[in-house]
């Protein structure tokens, strides 16, 4: 391992053969310009988990599809929400058809709060489908 100006460090490792040639077909797939990039991306991805396991803060969304039509589904959905709002940044609430309704709820906080905002909501009957997608403020990815 040796250092580079611009705090950039070059390595080397071993890798086998049938896993290298799914290495670069998966960097050919999905676009990337070169290993490095890959890599820095797939370490930042296990960082981002990482936080989440220790319940550092994080960010994301929690999109879910509910039938609206179910009874008092929509005050339950509006009580949790208010239950949450130290996590909730902003909602996006979006019209499917008749009975069916969307939501895309923008969170900061504790990552355990979050997976518990998304858990509270995904139990609710009536509600068809949740699902979290989950990121980090940036402040350790560097």
């Amino acid at each position: 391992m040796r250092k580079r100006t611009g705090g950039v460090i070059r390595l080397s490792f071993s890798i086998e053969k049938p896993l290298w040639e799914k290495l670069q077909g998966l960097i050919k797939e999905e676009g990337y310009a070169n290993r490095s990039e890959f890599i820095r991306d797939l370490i930042r991805d296990k960082l981002v988990e990482k936080q989440w396991e220790e319940n550092e803060e994080a960010i994301g969304t929690i999109t879910f599809v509910y039938n609206h039509h179910y009874p008092k589904l929509n005050d339950k959905l509006l009580d949790i929400q208010h239950k949450f709002l130290s996590v909730i940044l902003t909602t996006t609430h979006i019209h499917l058809d008749h009975s069916l309704c969307a939501e895309t709820v923008l969170v900061k906080g504790k990552a355990h709060q979050i997976q518990n905002l998304c858990n509270t909501i995904r139990k609710q009957k009536g509600v068809l489908h949740a699902s979290i997608s989950i990121s980090s403020t940036g402040r350790n990815l560097i």
